[in-house]
Protein backbone atom coordinates (compact mmCIF):
# COMPACT_ATOMS: atom_id res chain seq x y z
CA UNK A 1 0.00 0.00 0.00
CA UNK A 2 1.35 3.38 -0.87
CA UNK A 3 2.19 5.59 2.61
CA UNK A 4 1.73 8.98 2.56
CA UNK A 5 5.03 11.19 2.91
CA UNK A 6 3.70 13.16 5.80
CA UNK A 7 2.60 10.26 7.84
CA UNK A 8 6.47 8.65 7.19
CA UNK A 9 7.59 11.99 8.93
CA UNK A 10 5.18 11.91 11.80
CA UNK A 11 6.37 8.33 12.93
CA UNK A 12 10.26 9.37 12.16
CA UNK A 13 9.78 12.40 14.50
CA UNK A 14 8.05 10.69 17.27
CA UNK A 15 10.15 7.49 17.39
CA UNK A 16 13.64 8.72 16.10
CA UNK A 17 13.68 6.12 13.86
CA UNK A 18 15.02 5.89 10.20
CA UNK A 19 12.54 7.05 7.04
CA UNK A 20 12.97 3.69 5.71
CA UNK A 21 12.38 1.88 8.79
CA UNK A 22 9.24 4.21 9.35
CA UNK A 23 7.87 3.31 6.36
CA UNK A 24 8.10 -0.40 6.36
CA UNK A 25 6.58 -0.38 9.37
CA UNK A 26 3.75 1.58 8.48
CA UNK A 27 3.48 -0.40 5.38
CA UNK A 28 3.33 -3.62 7.86
CA UNK A 29 0.69 -2.24 10.23
CA UNK A 30 -1.31 -1.28 6.90
CA UNK A 31 -1.11 2.20 7.65
CA UNK A 32 -2.29 1.66 11.56
CA UNK A 33 0.17 4.46 13.23
CA UNK A 34 -0.39 3.28 16.60
CA UNK A 35 0.48 -0.32 15.34
CA UNK A 36 3.43 0.90 13.16
CA UNK A 37 5.03 2.62 16.42
CA UNK A 38 4.84 -0.73 18.77
CA UNK A 39 5.98 -2.41 15.53
CA UNK A 40 9.55 -0.34 16.05
CA UNK A 41 9.82 -0.16 19.34
CA UNK A 42 9.55 -4.06 19.12
CA UNK A 43 12.48 -3.96 16.39
CA UNK A 44 14.41 -1.07 18.61
CA UNK A 45 13.78 -3.60 21.40
CA UNK A 46 15.69 -6.34 19.58
CA UNK A 47 18.42 -4.12 17.98
CA UNK A 48 19.43 -2.82 21.66
CA UNK A 49 19.91 -6.36 22.82
CA UNK A 50 21.91 -6.91 20.37
CA UNK A 51 24.55 -4.27 21.24
CA UNK A 52 23.67 -4.07 24.94
CA UNK A 53 26.74 -6.42 25.38
CA UNK A 54 29.44 -3.62 23.58
CA UNK A 55 31.69 -1.87 25.23
CA UNK A 56 30.64 2.00 25.62
CA UNK A 57 33.69 4.02 26.98
CA UNK A 58 32.91 7.55 24.74
CA UNK A 59 30.39 10.04 25.43
CA UNK A 60 29.35 13.16 27.59
CA UNK A 61 29.66 14.77 30.99
CA UNK A 62 26.46 17.24 31.21
CA UNK A 63 25.21 18.98 34.09
CA UNK A 64 21.69 20.79 34.10
CA UNK A 65 20.63 23.33 37.25
CA UNK A 66 16.99 23.33 37.27
CA UNK A 67 15.85 27.20 37.69
CA UNK A 68 15.82 28.90 40.44
CA UNK A 69 19.40 27.70 41.40
CA UNK A 70 18.39 24.84 44.42
CA UNK A 71 18.69 21.74 42.27
CA UNK A 72 21.21 20.56 39.89
CA UNK A 73 22.87 17.03 38.70
CA UNK A 74 25.65 15.96 36.75
CA UNK A 75 25.66 12.66 34.94
CA UNK A 76 27.71 10.76 32.37
CA UNK A 77 26.22 9.05 29.66
CA UNK A 78 28.76 7.10 27.59
CA UNK A 79 28.08 5.35 23.91
CA UNK A 80 30.59 3.73 21.76
CA UNK A 81 32.21 6.23 19.62
CA UNK A 82 33.20 9.95 19.76
CA UNK A 83 31.91 10.86 16.54
CA UNK A 84 28.23 9.67 17.89
CA UNK A 85 28.91 11.69 21.46
CA UNK A 86 29.94 14.46 20.29
CA UNK A 87 26.73 14.63 17.65
CA UNK A 88 23.90 17.39 18.92
CA UNK A 89 21.07 14.67 19.33
CA UNK A 90 23.59 12.66 21.74
CA UNK A 91 23.79 15.53 23.72
CA UNK A 92 20.49 16.60 23.99
CA UNK A 93 19.41 13.15 25.05
CA UNK A 94 22.30 13.57 28.15
CA UNK A 95 20.76 16.43 28.80
CA UNK A 96 17.03 15.07 29.30
CA UNK A 97 18.27 12.43 31.15
CA UNK A 98 20.01 15.12 34.00
CA UNK A 99 16.38 17.34 33.63
CA UNK A 100 14.88 13.28 34.40
CA UNK A 101 17.12 12.55 37.46
CA UNK A 102 16.69 16.75 38.66
CA UNK A 103 12.97 15.98 38.42
CA UNK A 104 12.20 12.75 39.66
CA UNK A 105 15.15 12.00 42.17
CA UNK A 106 15.94 8.10 41.53
CA UNK A 107 17.68 6.56 44.32
CA UNK A 108 18.93 3.67 42.06
CA UNK A 109 19.85 3.66 38.34
CA UNK A 110 18.43 -0.20 38.09
CA UNK A 111 16.36 -2.76 40.02
CA UNK A 112 19.69 -5.01 40.14
CA UNK A 113 21.38 -2.10 42.17
CA UNK A 114 18.64 -2.12 45.07
CA UNK A 115 19.94 -3.62 48.17
CA UNK A 116 18.61 -6.75 49.05
CA UNK A 117 18.13 -5.65 52.35
CA UNK A 118 16.30 -2.86 51.74
CA UNK A 119 13.66 -4.38 49.12
CA UNK A 120 13.06 -6.76 52.20
CA UNK A 121 12.66 -3.97 54.90
CA UNK A 122 9.98 -2.36 51.62
CA UNK A 123 8.25 -5.80 52.12
CA UNK A 124 8.27 -5.94 55.06
CA UNK A 125 6.27 -2.51 55.27
CA UNK A 126 4.11 -3.22 52.89
CA UNK A 127 3.32 -6.72 54.42
CA UNK A 128 2.44 -4.61 57.54
CA UNK A 129 0.13 -2.08 55.92
CA UNK A 130 -2.26 -5.66 55.38
CA UNK A 131 -2.19 -7.38 58.79
CA UNK A 132 -5.94 -6.21 59.70
CA UNK A 133 -6.71 -7.37 56.02
CA UNK A 134 -8.46 -10.91 55.76
CA UNK A 135 -7.29 -11.59 52.89
CA UNK A 136 -5.59 -15.01 52.31
CA UNK A 137 -1.71 -14.92 52.11
CA UNK A 138 -1.36 -15.57 48.31
CA UNK A 139 -3.50 -12.37 47.78
CA UNK A 140 -1.30 -10.29 50.16
CA UNK A 141 1.67 -11.43 48.45
CA UNK A 142 0.33 -10.42 45.27
CA UNK A 143 -0.75 -7.07 46.52
CA UNK A 144 2.47 -6.84 47.91
CA UNK A 145 4.44 -7.01 44.99
CA UNK A 146 1.94 -4.78 42.85
CA UNK A 147 3.11 -1.91 45.29
CA UNK A 148 6.49 -2.93 44.94
CA UNK A 149 6.57 -2.57 41.27
CA UNK A 150 4.80 0.82 42.08
CA UNK A 151 7.88 1.62 44.21
CA UNK A 152 10.13 0.84 41.56
CA UNK A 153 8.83 3.60 39.41
CA UNK A 154 9.06 5.71 41.70
CA UNK A 155 12.97 4.91 42.87
CA UNK A 156 14.27 3.33 39.95
CA UNK A 157 15.96 5.44 37.26
CA UNK A 158 15.35 2.94 34.65
CA UNK A 159 11.32 2.23 36.09
CA UNK A 160 10.42 5.65 35.80
CA UNK A 161 7.89 7.35 33.53
CA UNK A 162 9.93 9.98 30.89
CA UNK A 163 8.77 13.54 32.37
CA UNK A 164 8.70 14.37 28.61
CA UNK A 165 5.79 11.54 27.82
CA UNK A 166 4.48 9.43 30.48
CA UNK A 167 3.78 6.93 28.46
CA UNK A 168 7.47 5.75 28.09
CA UNK A 169 9.63 4.67 30.63
CA UNK A 170 13.12 5.62 30.55
CA UNK A 171 14.63 2.52 29.61
CA UNK A 172 12.47 2.60 26.22
CA UNK A 173 13.63 6.05 26.05
CA UNK A 174 16.94 5.27 26.01
CA UNK A 175 16.16 1.59 24.19
CA UNK A 176 14.60 4.56 21.48
CA UNK A 177 18.27 6.06 20.94
CA UNK A 178 20.17 2.67 20.88
CA UNK A 179 18.55 2.01 17.94
CA UNK A 180 18.52 5.76 16.54
CA UNK A 181 22.53 6.24 16.89
CA UNK A 182 23.27 2.16 15.82
CA UNK A 183 24.99 2.01 19.67
CA UNK A 184 25.00 0.67 23.05
CA UNK A 185 24.01 3.78 25.47
CA UNK A 186 24.64 3.46 29.36
CA UNK A 187 24.25 5.96 32.07
CA UNK A 188 27.48 5.22 33.84
CA UNK A 189 26.59 7.46 37.19
CA UNK A 190 24.97 10.61 38.17
CA UNK A 191 24.89 12.63 41.11
CA UNK A 192 21.74 15.11 42.73
CA UNK A 193 22.21 18.31 44.60
CA UNK A 194 19.38 19.69 46.49
CA UNK A 195 20.10 22.95 48.45
CA UNK A 196 20.98 22.44 52.53
CA UNK A 197 20.62 18.06 51.62
CA UNK A 198 24.07 16.24 53.17
CA UNK A 199 25.53 13.82 50.74
CA UNK A 200 24.48 10.84 51.71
Amino acid sequence: MSIPADQVKQLRDQTGAGMMECKGALQESNGDFDEAVTILRKKGIATAAKKAGRTASEGVITSYIHPGNRVGVLVEVNCETDFVARTKEFQDLAHEIAVQIAAMDPKFKTREDVPAELLNREREILLGQLADSEKPDKIKQQIVEGRLEKWYTETVFMDQSFVKDDTIKMHQFITSHVAKFGENIVVRRYVRFKLGESAE
